[in-house]
C-alpha cells in the first residue's frame, strides 16, 4: 500500500514538473523570445502570406528542435492569431529505433503538442536500394508527408526549415551544384494538386531556437537517421556539405557582420540582365536569345 502511495505521489509530481515545464516553453515564446521568435516568425506568415483563413495545415513533427518550435508557434498562433485555421500536428515514423522514437513522442507530450503518427518503411526501403540515402530519403519522406495529409483533409504541409537553412541552401547550391537557387518560403506541390509547402520558420534563425531550447532545458533530437548511424544524444552533420556551408559562413561573418543577410537578399534581388542563362518553369533561357534585338 506504501508503495503504491509513493508511486502515485511520484506521479502527481512528475505531472506538476512536466505542466511548469510547458508553460514555461510557451511563455517564453512571447516574452522572453518574442523579438527573436515570434516576431520573425509572425513577419513570415504576413510577407509571404503562408496561412491563411480556412486552412487546415500538417505541421510536420520530426522531432527536432526547429519542428517542436514550429509546433509550439502554430498551437500559439490559434489562440491568438486573427485567422482561423485547423492545425494537424503529424509525426511520420520512417523507421525510428526505439529511443528515437520514444524521444519524439514523449517531448510532445511534456509540450502539451497533440500529435498524430503514422509509420512508414522508408529507411529500410532506402537502405536497400544502396548509394547516397540523403536525396532519395527526403523526397521519399516529402511524399508521404503530402499523400498522409492530404488523407487528413488538410491543403498545406508546413515544414520547420528556418533562416540559416535557407541561405545555406544558396550557398550549397552556388558552390556544390553550380547553380543559383533559394529555399522558397511556400510552394504548389507538383505531385498532389491542390496542396501547397509552406515554411513558417522561414525568417527565424537558428541560433535563437538553441538558446529557447536550452532556456527551457529542452532535449531534442538531432537526426534520428539510422542510415548514417546518429542517434538522438549525437549530432549528424559533421562531415556533410551543410556542415562545412556552416562553417564556411561563420568565418565570413567574422570579418563582415552582416554577409548572412547579404546571402539571404541575393534571391531577392537578382538582376536577369546580368545573368548568362536561368530557367523558368523549365524552360531554359540564354542571355544571347534576345541579345542582338536589345541592340537594334
Amino acid at each position: 500500500m506504501s508503495e503504491n502511495r509513493e508511486t502515485e505521489q511520484d506521479t502527481r509530481q512528475k505531472r506538476i514538473i512536466d505542466t511548469r515545464s510547458r508553460e514555461r516553453a510557451e511563455h517564453s515564446i512571447i516574452t522572453t523570445y518574442r523579438k527573436a521568435l515570434w516576431g520573425p516568425f509572425t513577419k513570415a506568415l504576413r510577407d509571404y502570406q503562408l496561412i491563411e483563413e480556412g486552412d487546415r495545415i500538417a505541421v510536420c513533427i520530426s522531432g527536432g528542435k526547429d519542428s517542436m518550435l514550429m509546433a509550439k508557434l502554430i498551437q500559439e498562433l490559434q489562440l491568438h492569431g486573427k485567422y482561423r485555421f485547423e492545425a494537424v500536428y503529424l509525426v511520420m515514423d520512417p523507421g525510428y529505433n526505439e529511443l528515437n522514437y520514444r524521444a519524439v513522442t514523449e517531448n510532445a507530450k511534456l509540450l502539451g503538442v497533440p500529435i498524430q503518427t503514422f509509420r512508414t518503411e522508408i529507411f529500410n526501403i532506402v537502405d536497400a536500394r544502396g548509394g547516397s540515402p540523403c536525396y532519395l530519403c527526403a523526397r521519399m519522406r516529402r511524399g508521404c508527408l503530402y499523400s498522409k495529409a492530404r488523407e487528413l483533409g488538410c491543403n498545406k504541409i508546413a515544414l520547420g526549415h528556418h533562416f540559416d537553412d535557407v541561405i545555406e541552401t544558396i550557398l550549397m547550391g552556388m558552390l556544390y551544384g553550380g547553380q543559383m537557387q533559394g529555399m522558397m518560403p511556400k510552394l504548389h506541390s507538383k505531385n498532389f494538386p491542390g496542396m501547397e509547402l509552406i515554411r513558417p520558420l522561414y525568417l527565424v534563425r537558428e541560433a535563437d531556437i538553441i538558446r529557447w531550447r536550452n532556456y527551457n532545458d529542452l532535449h531534442f533530437i538531432q537526426c534520428a537517421c539510422r542510415l548514417t548511424e546518429s542517434c538522438a544524444s549525437c549530432g549528424s552533420e559533421q562531415g556533410s556539405k551543410r556542415a562545412e556551408i556552416k562553417r564556411l559562413i561563420a568565418r565570413l561573418k567574422e570579418t563582415n557582420p552582416q554577409v548572412e543577410r547579404s546571402i539571404f537578399r541575393s534571391v531577392e534581388n537578382v538582376c536577369l540582365d546580368t545573368v548568362i542563362g536561368y530557367k523558368k518553369d523549365g524552360v531554359r533561357h540564354h542571355f544571347l536569345d534576345d541579345y542582338s534585338e536589345k541592340g537594334q
